[in-house]
């Protein structure tokens, strides 16, 4: 039982890691973005 509960919060921590990553990713390019200084045409 307790295999299977560690490996249930093993999951549950990798989502919420993959989840921030991810936020953080997409954070990064709005800002390049908006701090890109050679503008496109």
């Amino acid at each position: 039982m307790k295999k299977i509960l560690a490996l249930a919060l093993a999951g549950a921590g990798a989502v919420l890691v993959r989840r921030s990553m991810q936020q953080s990713k997409t954070e990064q390019a709005l800002w390049a973005e908006a701090t890109d200084s050679v503008r496109r045409s």
